[in-house]
């Protein structure tokens, strides 16, 4: 028995339509009202159709792929950011290509060339911590290639950018320590160049000026590996907790170093006196003990709104000249770990 697919044709047998109507609602096209968009959608799902990939690269001179570039899949952050983009990369017709930088500028860097190379239509990036030096993705976006930047934005190329409110978010954590009535709240964060450590340090010694609690630099610690090189993490603590005045809270301001500090910090003497929270997205955060009380970043839709970006970008028929800087909420998440004497 010979395998059929479906196609256009069907749906639009189906639906009463003509062809080129389906096939411009299947693109998101604005020439198609939003209600013959939605049952065009409802329908091809409903049927499972799904592009013919090769037909499309044919027809538009395209691959119909998206290379993402991240720092690491197993981040809770970015294993959520990487479901939303594929959400709307698949409906679109887009398959992804993932790749991990693990906060690397060269891996990144091999791994942009060879997506490049590999003629995807269109790059999302989320900057690792090394990267402070982005010539070789303006090299290519100067080249024509569509580039969308989330998480970890770069100020020296002018495209869309997807972020989470890292200021607020970072403000909301420290006042709240601030209002459990920590008075020495540390700060360990990441690179001081990427763009969610300014924002986040900024959000943090701003919460502490407006409750007249003087800014000490020693109780910031920074991690150029953004906790993926554990002995970086575990210097930070050590130096804080071996420190005269010890902090009695910890803040940290990334996924990945909140789970290798809370971890560090579960092993180590003294560890009731420290209140704690940070930045993750761990959809298991009560299960800790003590429960973790975390700023969650909407991952998912920062995903799926940095992709709507890039295929506006790669299926423009003009040069895309007006961008968006998309901000999104974050949600303070209160548990035990900020209350007094928990860990």
């Amino acid at each position: 028995m010979k395998f059929e697919s479906v196609t256009i044709k069907d749906i639009a047998k189906a639906l009463n339509l003509s062809i080129s109507t389906v096939s411009r609602a299947l693109r998101g096209s604005y020439e198609i009202s939003s209600e013959t968009k939605k049952a065009v959608l409802e329908y091809a799902e409903k049927i499972n159709y799904r592009p013919n990939p090769i037909a499309l690269s044919l027809k538009e001179r395209r691959t119909r792929a998206i290379g993402v570039v991240v720092s690491e899949i197993a981040n809770n952050f970015f294993s959520q950011a990487i479901n939303g983009i594929e959400s709307i990369a698949y409906n679109r017709g887009y398959h992804v290509i993932i790749t991990q930088s693990h906060e690397s500028q060269e891996r990144e860097r091999v791994n942009v060339e060879h997506l490049a190379a590999r003629g995807v239509d269109g790059l999302l990036v989320s900057l690792s911590s090394e990267s402070a030096d982005v010539s070789y993705l303006k090299e290519l976006y100067e080249k024509g290639m569509p580039i969308v930047f989330f998480d970890r934005v770069s100020s020296e190329i002018e495209t869309h950018t997807v972020v989470a409110n890292n200021y607020w978010g970072s403000y909301h954590a420290t006042e709240h320590l601030i209002y459990q009535e920590f008075k020495r709240i540390a700060h360990i964060t990441s690179s001081p160049h990427l763009s969610i450590t300014k924002e986040r340090l900024d959000g943090y010694k701003d919460a502490l000026a407006k409750h007249n609690i003087p800014l000490r630099e020693e109780l910031i610690k920074y991690c150029p590996h953004g906790g993926m090189k554990v002995p970086e993490v575990e210097e930070a603590i050590n130096a804080l907790m071996k420190a005269k005045q010890k902090p009695d809270a910890i803040f940290c301001a990334g996924d990945r170093l909140t789970m290798t500090c809370f971890g560090l910090l579960k092993r180590m003497k003294g560890k009731k006196e420290v209140g704690f929270t940070g930045f993750t997205n761990t959809a298991v955060g009560d299960l800790f003990a003590p429960a973790l009380t975390v700023i969650s970043q909407p991952a998912f839709e920062m995903g799926q709104t940095a992709t709507e970006f890039l295929i506006q970008m790669i299926e423009s028929r003009r040069p895309v000249t007006e961008f968006q800087n998309k901000v999104l909420e974050t949600e303070l998440i209160i548990r035990e770990s900020s209350k007094k004497s928990v860990l």
